[in-house]
């Protein structure tokens, strides 16, 4: 059997429709309770430690109607007892059907409000999208120890960890 790959004809150049493929249209999107899941995992070496399920407070997708194109901003904002933070993601990359988005994770502390900022990259997968609606996986490797210094965060204080893995499943609707 041979499989034949038909090419596909570009929309005309000023159409209508999203700024990247993986994208909805243009507007303000949310995350409805229950229509969420966030866990963030510990491993020490290629072995998984610690395992925890988090409290999405808030996860929001803007897609811009700028011309030409901005990047989207993906928040999301976490609420549990293990993890108190806020993820702001900002810019796009698109490669091979996934998007990376790059973007600061700012844990809360006990001295204010939050504290320092961490550099992120997410790596997010489209599971489905259409107009509307946008429902994807992300995953983000965190290293433990300069996560650990540079914000005092700690997952646990009797377990070893050299990297954190937080995955988020969301539909933005």
């Amino acid at each position: 059997m041979t499989t034949v790959t038909l090419p596909a004809d570009p929309p005309p150049p000023g159409a209508p429709g999203p700024a990247a493929p993986w994208l909805p249209l243009p507007g303000h999107y949310k995350v409805a309770p229950g229509r969420s899941l966030v866990e963030l995992a510990a491993f020490c070496g290629p072995l998984p430690v610690r395992r925890r399920r988090l409290t999405l407070a808030e996860a929001t997708l803007t897609v811009p109607e700028t011309e030409p194109p901005e990047h989207p901003t993906l928040r999301f904002e976490f609420d549990d007892t293990h993890l108190k933070a806020v993820l702001t993601l900002g810019q796009a990359h698109e490669s091979s059907g996934t998007a990376q988005l790059t973007g600061d994770l700012r844990i809360a502390d006990s001295d204010g409000p939050h504290g320092p900022d961490f550099p992120v990259l997410l790596r997010l997968r489209v599971v489905e999208r259409a107009d509307d609606r946008l429902l994807g996986v992300g995953v983000a490797r965190l290293p433990y120890r300069l996560l650990r210094r540079a914000t005092g965060f700690r997952f646990g204080r009797l377990r070893p960890a050299t990297r954190l893995r937080l995955l988020i499943a969301g539909e933005f609707a």
